[in-house]
């Protein structure tokens, strides 16, 4: 198939969806399927040779108007163009499929909400962004994308999601295909991954019998960095504990929070990482207690290198593992007593190892091969339906 993917930005050392267009055109190109990019930016060391690319003019001006340059610029750029299947991820229109991996705008400003405590600040703060014009903006963008009289096949991936198109825009959950999140396990293939744990933990400082709790993101505040820096108050200062940070560059306000909660000693900031293979490889799980993630990709590939879960409800990704199992879902970020407790039980190293093998083989039993062969099913009908038009 002659198939078209839409977004702006490819650089999958960012992470998130750009890694997932990254897997999913070098396994279609794998396929044999010309894989064309509409984009305004990518990173061709992280695509297949075979990609045809359709460079689009970076949107400028008003942050209100950049993503509907955008989309004007996709909409013009397919016209005339032949593809058996169009794909769109995130603010543009016209597409045969649609599969928002950050879910609905108008649910994460919701969500987004829930980072501030609860009372007046975020009171305040859903004041303002109800009067934010880029707010506004992006609901009716959104509203297009869905409610056009030509509807797109419409992907999430997560139940969660699928929920909000039905809570907000009243579109029934039998037209929304619910397909998770997946990532290309070969990423994290390595023979040596032993020998990668010693070396890196010997670089970060950290003993090799010293328990190790990964945290991995860009936006601190909407995945909780600071609830959880509140709730290593709470994990008994006798264990052998350390939180290692990958994400964003400038972190010293989080470190001056871990200074003055006391902690400081307890957590490790590690900036930006392009590969965080190793920081994957050198630690004991992943704790991501994040306010809002469609599908969150770090669990996934947490899940992928054997290290147990801890994530909150607001994850769609907590749909994929059992809680007690494989990984522990909190209700509230902002629970910190719970969240410190939730820790301190894969503090036991018994514990850990009965979850550790358990998330392996959920990360076994969803599988990127399945999300990639139902996702070709789609592609195929959309192709068989513009065969017969």
């Amino acid at each position: 198939m002659n198939i078209a993917l839409c977004y702006e930005t490819v650089l999958p050392a960012r992470g998130g969806c750009e890694h997932y267009i990254s897997d999913l055109a070098r396994r279609l190109a794998r396929d044999g399927h010309a894989v064309h990019l509409y984009a305004s930016t990518w990173d061709a060391s992280a695509l297949p040779p075979t990609t045809h690319y359709h460079r689009l003019p970076a949107a400028e001006g008003p942050r209100t108007l950049r993503p509907w340059r955008f989309g004007l610029s996709v909409e013009k750029a397919l016209e005339g163009q032949h593809h058996d299947v169009t794909m769109g991820f995130d603010k543009t229109w016209g597409q045969d499929v649609l599969y928002p991996q950050g879910g609905l705008h108008v649910a994460s400003a919701a969500h987004n909400l829930l980072k501030h405590p609860p009372g007046l600040t975020r009171m305040l703060a859903g004041l303002l962004k109800k009067l934010d014009p880029a707010a506004r903006s992006f609901r009716q963008l959104e509203k297009k994308q869905y409610l056009s009289e030509k509807r797109p096949i419409i992907i999430v991936n997560s139940k969660m999601v699928q929920r909000h198109f039905e809570d907000y825009y009243d579109i029934p959950a039998s037209e929304v295909n619910v397909l998770p999140s997946a990532i290309d396990p070969e990423r994290f293939a390595a023979d040596d991954r032993l020998k990668r744990r010693a070396a890196e933990r010997h670089h970060w400082g950290i003993p090799q019998d010293e328990t190790v709790g990964l945290f991995v993101a860009m936006n601190y505040r909407l995945k909780g960095l600071a609830s959880l820096l509140h709730s290593l108050k709470h994990v008994p200062a006798g264990k052998k504990f350390r939180l290692v940070v990958v994400g964003h560059s400038k972190y010293a306000a989080y470190a001056a929070l871990a200074a003055k909660l006391g902690v400081a000693d307890r957590v490790k900031f590690l900036g930006f990482r392009a590969d965080p293979r190793d920081a994957y490889f050198a630690s004991d799980f992943l704790v991501h207690p994040t306010f809002y993630d469609p599908c969150s990709l770090v669990a996934l590939e947490a899940l992928c290198c054997g290290l147990p879960v801890i994530t909150t409800k607001y994850n769609g990704a907590s749909e994929l593992i059992t809680p007690g199992s494989d990984g522990l879902v909190i209700d509230d970020p902002h629970d910190h007593r719970t969240l410190g407790g939730t820790i301190s039980k894969l503090l036991e190293p018994g514990v850990r190892s009965d979850f550790a093998a358990a998330a392996r083989r959920t990360a076994k039993r969803w599988s990127f091969d399945q999300h990639y062969h139902q996702l070709l099913g789609l592609f195929r009908q959309v192709a068989g339906q513009r065969l017969a038009a």
